[in-house]
């Protein structure tokens, strides 16, 4: 299947609401669009056929020292693919595109929290290099690890 992975404009944001409920996750949605807006977040969307289908960022700064490091460690976030296209290795591919963006605009490592009970999520960063914990802890949504791989 032919597809295309395309760095997105914030004009083009609220397109990403083929891929998941914006309006249903508000307050988060905006938080992101003024981080793109801001040049802190960057969203690249895999669009297949003309549809976007998944989508995943690298935030360059946050108030987490565990998730990023100026200069040296980017944080992957909110990485996800449309339901009905999931399990296809979308996923990986998306993946493998951060990793190597990451490294190319200059960092060194590469960062991602998943919830425990994430086993197919956990699965692929394992199998994608990300094996170093950094951090094991609990927040409102349970129970989660922060993960890191050198680039």
């Amino acid at each position: 299947m032919p597809y295309n992975i395309i760095k997105l404009q914030p004009q083009d944001y609220y397109k990403c609401s083929n891929i998941w409920d914006m309006n249903r996750n508000f307050e988060n949605a905006k938080k992101w669009y003024d981080e793109l807006e801001k040049g802190i977040r960057i969203i690249f969307v895999y669009i297949e056929n003309g549809g976007f289908i998944g989508e995943g960022a690298l935030v360059l700064h946050n108030s987490d020292p565990d998730y990023t490091i100026p200069g040296k460690r980017v944080y992957l976030s909110r990485m996800i693919v449309k339901a009905e296209y999931r399990n296809r290795g979308i996923e990986g591919i998306i993946l493998d595109f951060l990793i190597n963006y990451a490294k190319v605009i200059g960092f060194e490592e590469i960062s991602v929290g998943v919830d425990i009970d994430n086993i197919v999520a956990k699965h692929l960063y394992e199998k994608k290099g990300f094996t170093n914990i950094i951090f094991e802890g609990e927040d409102e949504l349970g129970k989660y690890v922060k993960i890191l791989k050198k680039i």
